[in-house]
């Protein structure tokens, strides 16, 4: 898929984050923007390249109206790691929760999460591979949401080798393989590409799957 591979803060033509609709629920108005243009400043150039100006410019506003809503350069990042990391718990809590056996749950988890990483890649870059910008607090804060989603996944894994339906030797790494794959399509990512976020969440899934040497069916790809 050498078609589909891209810098990993590279942000596509014509696909500006300001279409995330991860960040509708903050407010006001003024503080979103300022969120959509950090992720694609961040995503572009990279958090320690990326000026405030050039946030507030990309907001349609003035450097010192950006310290109105966040004090820091730093608060942004932690903004838009925060929105990131309490999407994918929800994505995989859902995914977790829905009915049929373990595969079915396994498959849609990753479905749903690779989805997610590549429909909305630039906010998923920055906050995937910025993390170590992010000042200790707020580092252990998005952390523990990163294990979390760990935690979901793994519980998954557990219930299914615990029943018979999976095979994991070692849950734990496996959990970690399964989140790095999953992740990474962030990094390549391109709707250039030749395949369509769905497709790729549907590779994946059969994939991991096969890792798990799953004996249970894959089920229907979730509606949207």
């Amino acid at each position: 898929m050498a078609a589909e591979t891209g810098s990993p803060v590279a942000k596509a033509e014509g696909e500006p984050a300001r279409t995330d609709e991860s960040f509708e629920g903050v407010t006001p108005d003024a503080a979103r923007r300022l969120l959509l243009g950090a992720v694609e400043a961040f995503a572009e150039r990279g958090f320690h390249a990326t000026t405030t100006r050039d946030i507030a410019g990309r907001a349609g506003m003035s450097p010192a109206a950006l310290y109105i809503h966040y004090k820091t350069k730093e608060e942004l990042l932690f903004q838009i790691s925060k929105v990131g990391h309490e999407r994918s718990v929800n994505v995989l809590a859902e995914a977790a929760g829905s009915g049929g056996g373990d595969a079915v749950r396994l498959a849609q988890a990753v479905r749903s999460f690779v989805r997610w990483h590549a429909e909305h890649h630039t906010t998923a870059r920055v906050v995937q591979y910025e993390l170590a910008a992010l000042g200790a607090e707020h580092y252990e804060e998005i952390v523990g949401l990163r294990r979390r989603s760990e935690e979901i996944l793994r519980g998954i894994l557990e219930s299914g080798h615990a029943s018979g339906e999976f095979e994991v030797a070692d849950i734990r790494g496996t959990t970690l393989a399964v989140m790095s794959l999953c992740i990474d399509v962030a990094r390549w990512y391109s709707p250039a590409g030749r395949r369509t976020p769905d497709e790729i969440g549907a590779l994946y899934a059969d994939l991991v799957l096969r890792m798990v040497a799953s004996t249970g069916p894959a089920g229907p790809a979730p509606a949207e």
